[in-house]
């Protein structure tokens, strides 16, 4: 199985995913503050489905926002 890790860095309005095996961790959604399509307020859950395609519960902003893999921003679900 691949070893990878996702966070919800919350201070930092970002999520984060961790490859154990690469030693290496990258912004996959969010990394500034704010209610666009490409920014985040306390994200505090996040979920990734089998196409990489990752949910973030953006708490402050009160929405789920869905981010597919690669994507620059998100869409509000």
């Amino acid at each position: 199985r691949n070893r990878l890790v996702y966070v919800a860095d919350n201070a930092n309005q970002r999520i984060l995913k961790v490859n154990f095996e690469k030693r290496e961790v990258s912004v996959v959604a969010g990394g500034s503050h704010g209610n666009g399509t490409d920014q985040l307020s306390s994200p505090n859950g996040v979920a990734v489905d089998q196409l990489g395609t990752v949910y973030v519960a953006d708490t402050d902003n009160r929405r789920v926002v869905r981010w597919p893999r690669g994507a620059t921003s998100g869409s509000i679900i």
